[in-house]
C-alpha cells in the first residue's frame, strides 16, 4: 500500500494549483483519504495478536477495501491514462490482488517498508558490485554483506560483530566454535 499511496501523492502534487481553490475534491485526495483509513485501522491493531488482527481486518479493513475497489472501478476509465492520476489508478488496478492479500492473514503487514529498508543496502551496493573484478572478489563481498545484514537482523552493531568474528575466526577449529560466531549465537557481552 505504500507504493499505491505514493502514486496518489505524486498525482496530488501534479495537480494544478487552482484545483484546491474551486472547492472540488480531487480524485487523488479522495484516494489518499480512503487509503489513510486503512492505515488508521493498522495503527489501532498494532500490538494485537495475529487472530485479533485478522478479525478486525475482516470487520473494518475489508469493507474499506471493497469501497476503494468500487470507487476505482467507477473512475478508472474516466481519467487520462498518461497523467499522474491515470498512472495511480492503473497501478492500483493492476496490483489490486497483491494489495488486498494482507487482509487474508493477521501476520502480513499493510506496508512492506521493513523489507525494503532491509534490502536497500543491497540495492545501493549493486553499483559497487560491478567493480568486483573476480568471482572470488564477488564471493567475498557477498559474504560480508550477508554477515552485516544478518548481524543487523539480530540487533547487533555490524562493526562490533565483525571485529569479534574476525578476531576469533582463526581460532575456530571446530564446528561448535564456528557456530558460536553466528550472529544469533555470539556472546553479546563481547560486543562493546
Amino acid at each position: 500500500w505504500d507504493h499505491a499511496r505514493r502514486k496518489f501523492v505524486e498525482a496530488k502534487k501534479a495537480e494544478p494549483q487552482h484545483t484546491s481553490q474551486t472547492g472540488n475534491v480531487s480524485k487523488a485526495t479522495i484516494a489518499l483519504n480512503m487509503i489513510a483509513k486503512l492505515y488508521r485501522i493498522e495503527k489501532d491493531i498494532k500490538g494485537l495478536d495475529i487472530q485479533q488482527k485478522y478479525q478486525i481486518r475482516q470487520k473494518h479493513a475489508k469493507p474499506q477495501l471493497d469501497n476503494i475497489r468500487k470507487w476505482l472501478d467507477k473512475h478508472k476509465d474516466k481519467v487520462p491514462k498518461d497523467g499522474k492520476i491515470g498512472q495511480a489508478f492503473t497501478y492500483l488496478d493492476n496490483q489490486w490482488d497483491k494489495l488486498v492479500v494482507y487482509c487474508e492473514s493477521g501476520i502480513l503487514p499493510i506496508s512492506n517498508i521493513k523489507a525494503e529498508n532491509a534490502i536497500r543496502p543491497f540495492a545501493v551496493g549493486r553499483k559497487n558490485w560491478m567493480f568486483a573484478d573476480t568471482p572470488q572478489g564477488a564471493y567475498a563481498s557477498a559474504t560480508y554483506y550477508s554477515l552485516i545484514e544478518t548481524a543487523k537482523a539480530n540487533d547487533l552493531e555490524p562493526y562490533d560483530y565483525l571485529r569479534i568474528v574476525l578476531k576469533a575466526l582463526p581460532y575456530a577449529d571446530s564446528v561448535e566454535k564456528l557456530e558460536a560466531l553466528l550472529p544469533w549465537n555470539v556472546d553479546k557481552s563481547l560486543l562493546s
